[in-house]
């Protein structure tokens, strides 16, 4: 395929939804993958100048709390028999308590593990397919998990306010998982980058109270469209020798301190070894 490929993970709507349509404005092939496919109306589609020529779209379903789906939605993806010169880790929850399918913290397991697994599980066709990346929307919300991750916390229900530390403690994973991966992929031509997209007015906080909502927009926000410019730097224009570093406003920055602990990061990625390992 002449066509360069994307997998993105929660394309149907926010930052997610406008990274696909940009994508394929660029006459990429975007496979979606996700609770529903992305509708796009018949302005949107009339903007871009490749839509009706090369461009064009694939949807397989995925729920990221539960591995037995994500193990088949990667499947799903090899049987396509496309490259993937980029995976682009979307998806994600905040503000909602309770636990996946095999019984980790919500935020913890939807944001973090499940991405993990099919990051894993597609960590041949990403080397196939080099020069390619994985492009992780991370946070700046990781600067709250100061002390790091309780790994006793993970595999129970959450506990916090409304889920506001374990949703930062989901986006240092994601940062960590990053850094590693940018490590163990180094020699594969397989850059990776994880990124800050900016307080967007999405839905990733519709499960918060009622109450609370009316904080989030205390601050200016930014719209979807601003909020996927860093996703679309770092899949179209990063540089390769920025492997590993965490992006805000389409440059990288540093990360807090403790999204820079390595050794924390190691174990963030043994773990989630163990954890996915009947799924491997």
């Amino acid at each position: 395929m002449d066509r360069k490929v994307a997998l993105i993970t929660g394309g149907s709507s926010g930052i997610g939804r406008v990274t696909v349509l940009h994508l394929l404005d660029a006459g990429w092939h975007v496979v979606v993958a996700g609770r529903s496919a992305p509708k796009f109306d018949d302005q949107e589609l009339s903007r871009g100048p490749h839509l009706h020529r090369n461009a064009s779209m694939d949807f397989l379903p995925l729920d990221l709390a539960d591995l037995d789906f994500v193990q088949d939605c990667a499947k799903g993806f090899l049987s396509l028999g496309l490259p993937l010169d980029a995976l682009v880790l979307n998806a994600g929850v905040a503000g909602m308590r309770g636990q996946t399918e095999q019984g980790f913290e919500l935020a913890f397991g939807l944001n973090h593990l499940g991405h993990f697994l099919l990051t894993q599980l597609l960590l041949e066709k990403l080397r196939q397919s080099a020069p390619s990346r994985v492009v992780t929307v991370a946070s700046r919300a990781h600067y709250f998990a100061q002390d790091g991750i309780d790994w006793y916390k993970v595999r129970k229900a959450s506990r916090s306010w409304f889920g506001v530390k374990d949703y930062a403690a989901s986006k240092l994973a994601n940062i960590w998982f990053s850094r590693v991966l940018a490590r163990q992929l180094a020699s594969d031509n397989v850059s990776c980058y994880s990124l800050h997209p900016g307080v967007v007015k999405t839905g990733i906080w519709r499960y918060a109270p009622v109450w609370f909502k009316p904080v989030l927009g205390v601050r200016s926000m930014l719209t979807p469209v601003q909020g996927a410019m860093t996703s679309l730097h770092c899949i179209l224009h990063a540089p390769q020798h920025e492997t590993g570093l965490y992006y805000a406003n389409c440059r990288p920055v540093l990360p807090s301190a403790m999204g820079r602990n390595e050794e924390e990061a190691e174990k963030l990625w043994v773990n989630s070894m163990e954890f996915c390992a009947k799924w491997l």
